[in-house]
């Protein structure tokens, strides 16, 4: 398999991943010091345990599904369709990735500027 392929592939498992819920299967695509920011709320989360903490205890049922993944090399871009209830978002995840195929930088883009929810002090810095 080319790298362009094994970044599409490693990208859409990503967010099913995500949206699944697996905690495991995500760790395993995440380098120990990945690093994920969110560009609207200036939050910057550095490590793989603290992005997995993070996911685990994001509020509401949210769900997430890629409506398009591309990628380039060792970059992939995903658009997706993110809803928490009836709330509905479109958002773009930017990902990168080691030469072993690891993510070492997601960039999250979410459609509005916005203040971040309190009660994540604890894993973000702001930037």
């Amino acid at each position: 398999m080319d790298e362009t392929s094994r970044t599409r592939q490693t990208a859409q498992a990503y967010v099913d991943r995500t949206e699944r819920r697996d905690w495991q299967g995500l760790s395993d695509l995440l380098a120990e010091d990945v690093v994920y920011e969110m560009p609207q709320s200036r939050e910057r989360i550095r490590g793989r345990a603290a992005l997995l903490q993070f996911n685990q205890e994001y509020p509401g049922d949210w769900h997430l599904q890629a409506r398009r993944v591309v990628a380039d090399g060792r970059h992939a871009a995903a658009w997706i369709d993110a809803r928490v209830g009836d709330e509905h978002q479109d958002a773009n995840v930017w990902l990168e990735l080691s030469d072993d195929g690891l993510i070492t930088r997601i960039t999250d883009y979410w459609p509005e500027p916005y203040d971040p929810p309190a009660g994540r002090e604890h894993l973000v810095e702001r930037f």
